[in-house]
């Protein structure tokens, strides 16, 4: 039958090729989050906060990037953002300048890390002062840490506020900040909401891996615990589609990888006429329609000058997107599978739209930061 041959060669195409150069580009271009802060102002505590993992080491999980700045990728074995930490700030005759440059050409978002009752940040004000003159950072976000060490409301006030007009001053205007406490006497925290919605307000990728579990039913808790490795896969299929004329062979890789990744997750057993079935699941337009915009993707990429730019930013998103929802709807598929039930051709497809439509910020958000 030509459509299930058409599905399988976009779904699971013969040859399976080379993803190394697409893999070094993902890394290359992950969203990443500049942190800047003494020594002990809670860069570590911020970290484990936007994962939503207590478990990572810190210490032994960074790498060195420069003589005194440090990376740390998350998830580690398939990243979808990265840390920037640049150490040493108070160190005897350091100079941020190597730091600056390394950062300043991979950060998208600049996050000050000072604890409320450190007045003196005469070395984070001094580096700060120096990216400012670069003009190479859009996004800055000031974090006040350990704010209910100061036991008293009004003197706390007036900490922050000094902290606050201190950076504001340097960088010559109003900006973003949250105030927060790691650790409260009770075991709780403070203020963790609002530093998710603020980061998340600037890298959208924060909000879809920290989403919330408390799902109704089980299907949809088994698709949050899968949901970093399809945003993984998303992520290197917008990299891959982003150079011309690649996206036809690695895209439909990619995402034949992906979900012979759930099914392996739910144990069942997958193969191609696995696929074509899934495929067929989801109805004949659609394998049309997915073939059909794939092409002229890549097609539109080679126009001169347009294809380079509206283009390939265009067909990333596309793809970040459609693997994203191809992703959700054969978790569904394929765990009312492995329970020997079916499920509706109209169900899947709404899925597929709401998740397409529901990622489409996120993807929009990686291909600009490309």
């Amino acid at each position: 039958m030509k459509f299930f041959n058409d599905v399988k060669k976009f779904f699971a195409p013969e040859e399976d090729p080379d993803l190394t150069q697409v893999l070094s580009r993902h890394k290359e271009t992950l969203p990443t989050l500049w942190l800047l802060g003494k020594t002990g102002a809670g860069k570590s505590s911020l970290i484990h906060a936007v994962t939503g993992d207590s478990r990572i080491k810190i210490g032994n999980g960074f790498s060195p990037c420069t003589r005194s700045a440090y990376s740390y990728d998350f998830p580690q074995d398939k990243p979808l953002m990265r840390f920037l930490d640049t150490r040493g700030l108070g160190e005897p005759d350091y100079d941020p300048a190597e730091d600056m440059k390394e950062c300043q050409n991979r950060s998208h978002i600049l996050v000050v890390v000072m604890k409320a009752e450190e007045p003196e940040q005469s070395h984070v004000l001094n580096a700060l002062r120096q990216i400012k003159k670069s003009g190479r950072i859009e996004h800055i976000l000031l974090v006040h840490t350990a704010v209910y060490l100061i036991a008293d409301e009004h003197e706390r006030f007036q900490c922050v506020r000094h902290n606050q007009d201190q950076v504001e001053k340097i960088w010559g205007g109003k900006i973003d900040s949250v105030q927060v406490d790691f650790e409260l006497d009770d075991g709780s925290s403070f203020g963790m909401d609002q530093l998710i919605q603020k980061l998340s307000d600037t890298m959208p990728i924060v909000a879809e891996f920290l989403d919330d579990i408390g799902h109704a039913d089980q299907e949809n808790k088994n698709f949050i615990m899968l949901k970093k490795e399809i945003l993984w896969h998303a992520g290197i299929a917008g990299a891959s589609d982003a150079v011309p004329v690649t996206g036809t062979v690695t895209v439909p890789a990619i995402q034949a990888r992906m979900v012979y990744f759930i099914a392996k997750k739910y144990r069942v057993d997958w193969d191609k006429q696995s696929m074509a079935e899934f495929a067929g699941a989801l109805g004949a337009l659609f394998g049309v329609q997915y073939a059909a915009k794939l092409g002229i993707r890549q097609m539109v990429k080679l126009i001169p000058v347009y294809g380079q730019t509206v283009g390939s930013a265009s067909a990333a998103v596309i793809s970040f997107s459609t693997t994203f929802a191809l992703g959700r709807v054969a978790c569904k598929y394929i765990y009312h599978k492995s329970r020997g039930e079916s499920v509706s051709r109209e169900e899947l497809k709404k899925m597929y739209k709401k998740a397409f439509n529901d990622i489409k910020e996120v993807a929009r958000d990686e291909a600009d930061k490309r």
